[in-house]
């Protein structure tokens, strides 16, 4: 666990027991456009911090619902000390429960390269180890082939001098984690505001990717 991942939670642990309906609220709400048409299907990615992960996912028209957890370990029922403790073997992950009828999973795919370091390996910006690794966890064939066809678009654009270290393996059992972790950027934007700005995220996303689109 980085030193100022504790800081910030010591201060929200105060603020908890007030924020926990909110987050239930913020939950259930999903993004913007995330009325189901019927079949849904599921997509997770791990890029370091989940607080960080959710919010570029969670307004896009078609996602009904974006969960901070833990996958890719060997420990059941993980706690968040010990995933970031690094001796589960989980990511920090989201899982993505999203309309297929409203937003295909190439959508999906490319918000997360953009999102993330993916020539880190074993850590993303300010945080370092196997828990913070960048990986698509895919859920199926056809999520199998649009990821390896994104990275290997993304090889052949030359954009990066540097091997892409993100992993792409097949899904395991997702974790969600503890309540005060979901969105996060909801209900605590202060110090989610601090943590991304000290942690280096949006400097780093703009040398990679340049400005964010609009």
């Amino acid at each position: 666990m980085k030193p100022l991942k504790i800081m910030i939670l010591t201060m929200t642990a105060f603020f908890c027991a007030a924020g926990s309906a909110l987050a239930a609220s913020a939950t259930a709400q999903g993004g913007k456009g995330s009325q189901p048409t019927g079949h849904l299907e599921k997509a997770t990615f791990a890029g370091g911090c989940f607080w960080c992960m959710e919010h570029p996912f969670d307004e896009l028209p078609g996602v009904v619902s974006v969960t901070s957890g833990y996958t890719g370990g060997h420990k059941v029922n993980p706690t968040y000390e010990e995933v970031s403790s690094g001796t589960t073997g989980h990511a920090e992950s989201i899982q993505v429960l999203y309309d297929p009828a409203k937003i295909g999973y190439a959508k999906l795919l490319d918000v997360f390269w953009h999102n993330i370091d993916p020539l880190a390996k074993d850590r993303q910006f300010c945080d370092s180890g196997e828990q913070y690794r960048s990986a698509i966890f895919y859920q199926n064939e056809e999520q199998h082939r649009l990821a390896l066809q994104s990275k290997k678009e993304l090889e052949a654009s030359k954009r990066f001098r540097e091997p892409i270290a993100t992993q792409i393996v097949p899904a395991g059992v997702f974790y969600p984690a503890e309540e005060y972790h979901q969105h996060y950027y909801k209900k605590n934007p202060i110090r989610y505001s601090y943590y991304r700005l000290s942690c280096g995220r949006d400097r780093r996303l703009k040398e990679l990717w340049g400005p964010p689109s609009r």
